[in-house]
């Protein structure tokens, strides 16, 4: 079953609305991270596009991410609750709900706005060259995980 497009308009309204009903009291479902921890780990890839955050995983990481793990990174399936988190994408300080929050959305938007064809053009630091489709499924597939371990 395909994902949402992060490429249209109305997707990134209802990723906000779902942000939206987080509070700093949310609890997670399943995990070790807070509310805040969450929403700014959400932000690592976003923040990867843009060239805000640009710490990539080492050479022979990136080999076994790209042979081993990258086709389940973007294909259709759900991911598994209680996977490994990739060091770059490890939070362990607090965060202000609120400040990750508006982060986060405007971060979702200026992907949406830079639009499939901008985005296919950027190479992920972890896994090369990916269509419009294969960025669609990584990053809407990664923040409905994290969306869902919150309960929303």
């Amino acid at each position: 079953m395909a994902y949402p497009s992060i490429y249209d308009i109305s997707t990134t309204q209802l990723l906000h609305a779902r942000i939206d009903k987080l509070t700093e009291n949310s609890k997670g479902v399943w995990g070790k991270m807070t509310v805040g921890q969450m929403l700014s780990h959400c932000a690592v890839p976003y923040e990867q596009i843009l060239g805000i955050n640009t710490i990539q995983p080492p050479m022979f990481m990136r080999i076994i991410l790209k042979l081993f793990l990258k086709k389940s990174m973007i294909n259709e399936v759900p991911y598994k609750q209680n996977l490994p988190t990739a060091p770059s994408f490890i939070r362990t300080e607090q965060f202000d709900v609120t400040e990750e929050k508006i982060r986060l959305k405007d971060l979702i938007k200026t992907i949406q706005e830079m639009g499939a064809e901008k985005l296919a053009e950027t190479p992920s630091l972890s896994l090369g060259k990916l269509t419009a489709t294969e960025w669609n499924n990584l990053l809407y597939k990664h923040i409905d995980h994290h969306l869902k371990q919150f309960g929303v």
